[in-house]
């Protein structure tokens, strides 16, 4: 009976782990295309305010 439970639990385990790495990483991508959004947006609008 433990071993059963065993195989299902490991691979259950390891899933979520890779879950959550998936999550984060993709996470600081999105965080870093929107600071360089930000940046780039707010350089437009200098550009803009000085013509």
């Amino acid at each position: 009976m433990d071993n059963i439970n065993l195989y299902i639990v490991i691979p259950f385990i390891i899933l979520v782990v890779v879950l959550i790495a998936y999550l984060i990483r993709r996470n600081f991508k999105d965080k870093k295309k929107v600071t360089e959004n930000f940046i780039q947006s707010d350089l437009k609008q200098d550009k803009h305010q000085n013509h």
